[in-house]
């Protein structure tokens, strides 16, 4: 047996390679484009924030809105909802600036007496993509 042959001889070596190339680039082609079909990369910087707020329906057409526990959330991105005056941007409302915290509070008027309204707290992503609902009270019906 001629060794100098044997370490020459590489016919055996370069299909095997070929084939593990080919499914190695399978698997990362199918991995690639399922990312794009099931939209796997998008949102990751869109999700809501987890926060408690606190309602105090404190006359017939006020409520106060109270940032009671987590994530501080930008005032630019929060808005009110379930008012007659239809939605109300926390960004500017009564010199409301910056960012809502734990203990932050806005009042807002109905502008009419409460009758049992669906008042939301409500957040928009910096995009307008996405949007979700912090926090949600009924109004009590005022006769």
């Amino acid at each position: 047996m001629n060794i100098i042959q044997l370490f020459n001889d590489e016919k055996a070596v370069s299909p095997v390679i070929g084939v593990i190339l080919m499914v190695a680039i399978t698997v990362i082609l199918a991995a690639v484009i399922g990312a794009f079909v099931l939209n796997l990369g998008q949102g990751l910087q869109q999700t809501a924030p987890q926060a408690s707020f606190g309602f105090d329906y404190n006359s017939a057409t006020n409520v106060t809105i109270t940032h009671e526990s987590g994530d501080s959330i930008d005032t630019a991105q929060l808005s009110t909802s379930g008012l007659a005056a239809d939605s109300v941007e926390w960004d500017g409302h009564n010199g409301l600036t910056g960012t809502v915290s734990a203990g932050t509070s806005a009042e807002f008027n109905n502008t009419a007496d409460w009758s049992g309204e669906t008042v939301r707290v409500v957040w928009e992503s910096t995009d307008g993509s996405s949007s979700a609902t912090l926090s949600r009270s009924t109004a009590p019906t005022i006769n």
